[in-house]
């Protein structure tokens, strides 16, 4: 059974509504501290965002549609970096995958991963919930061959759906081990986080992470 510090552990604590304000994100980043999060993860115009020593910062690039050209990503994804972002978790052109181009899919993960060298963290978002298993596989397949770190199920955004568990162990069953598998979107139970956690996910996108979080022991 995961400890309640350790699922904390695993949590991007996320505020990324658009009329989310600085003072928004200030009570994320105590809510984050009180709660032993990974880390927050906050919209490019909110960086930099000042963060207790050991707190991780992530942010959003080509944020919520992925429909913005590759070029754009990459410069959005280097200014954030420089704006004191260590992790970039970037949006695919959705389409891509859909169409199954995936030579296409892993020049522009590719691109932005050449923006941010390591050691910053690039995650790729699939919009799973609205790919058939094919496009799943061949965009995790991708991403890996690009040089991504983590691959993503979701923005949160998008009508098709967030997370599913179905989607969580496609994703570990092609990359797992390799790549972290972050779970994101309409997870917002105790029970809902836990099941993406037993499906694979390494990381999850919460913003309700006091809630999934008051469910556990220590």
């Amino acid at each position: 059974m995961v400890t309640k510090s350790e699922l904390a552990r695993m949590i991007d604590h996320t505020l990324l509504t658009p009329e989310a304000t600085p003072a928004d994100v200030d009570a994320l980043v105590k809510q984050a501290a009180e709660l032993g999060t990974y880390s927050v993860c906050v919209s490019p115009n909110r960086l930099p965002v000042a963060t207790p020593e050991g707190m991780v910062v992530a942010t959003v690039v080509g944020f919520p549609s992925g429909a913005v050209k590759k070029e754009i990503k990459a410069a959005e994804a280097a200014r954030a970096v420089e704006d004191g972002a260590q992790e970039i978790d970037m949006v695919i052109d959705v389409s891509l995958a859909v169409r199954h181009r995936f030579g296409e899919l892993e020049e522009e993960i590719a691109a932005v991963r050449a923006a941010c060298p390591a050691p910053v963290v690039v995650k790729v978002i699939l919009e799973t919930a609205c790919l058939d298993d094919q496009a799943i596989t061949g965009a995790c397949l991708a991403a890996e061959q690009a040089g991504a770190d983590f691959v993503k199920t979701s923005t949160g955004f998008h009508p098709a759906g967030g997370a599913s568990v179905h989607a969580v162990e496609l994703m570990s069953k092609t990359v797992g081990g390799r790549l972290g598998i972050k779970a994101s979107g309409g997870i917002r139970s105790t029970e809902t986080a836990l099941a993406m956690v037993r499906a694979g996910a390494t990381r999850l996108g919460l913003s309700s992470s006091a809630t999934v979080l008051e469910g556990l022991d220590d």
